[in-house]
């Protein structure tokens, strides 16, 4: 990767919308997913920006391409992942990650920006403001850039080699308690 100036910007979920085809197709690459995939997660993405809570960050470049995304909103019962990861961990630890949670839906990286701390500012700059208790997540269950930021971020295991429908590989299912330390904070 050149050298290239990103900023991280809020969006609503009309501007996340207006875009949702370049998102998803980043979020196929990140996560080796077919370019159809790209397209059914697009159509669940909008119906996320529905949902109480919702929050996006995207990175973009000096000239507009959009190279990062992250979004997330409260998570409830009823919603699907929220129903999923419920039952994939333990009912105690249920009861304290998952009753005031925000959900991390979707943090993904254009494959040639990884590895520049993007998704990390992603994530830290999403997470500001936040009120929730507690913020969960799912990621491919591997040793994998995505899974070491969670780590060196705080993140714990909820539960670890979770099958979600749809999905053969075995997901982590992580949770952090809100909010991050000011050392933390994105740079």
């Amino acid at each position: 990767m050149s050298t290239v100036e990103l900023r991280i910007e809020s969006w609503t979920p009309r501007q996340f919308e207006a875009r949702m085809s370049e998102a998803m197709t980043i979020y196929a690459l990140a996560m080796n997913y077919s370019p159809s995939a790209g397209v059914q997660r697009g159509l669940a993405a909008v119906s996320h920006t529905k949902l109480a809570g919702f929050a996006c960050r995207i990175a973009l470049t000096d000239t507009g391409e959009m190279v990062g995304f992250g979004y997330g909103y409260v998570s409830k019962p009823g919603q699907w992942w929220h129903e999923l990861a419920s039952r994939a961990i333990d009912r105690k630890l249920a009861r304290f990650w998952m009753a005031d949670a925000f959900e991390l839906s979707e943090l993904h990286v254009l494959p040639d920006y990884q590895g520049n701390r993007i998704g990390r500012r992603l994530l830290l700059q999403l997470a500001e403001g936040l009120t929730n208790r507690t913020l969960v997540l799912s990621t491919p269950d591997a040793d994998t850039r995505a899974f070491r930021m969670y780590r060196s971020l705080g993140f714990v295991d909820l539960a670890r080699g979770h099958i979600f429908p749809g999905d053969s590989r075995p997901f982590a299912v992580l949770g952090r308690t809100l909010p991050f330390e000011p050392s933390l904070a994105p740079r």
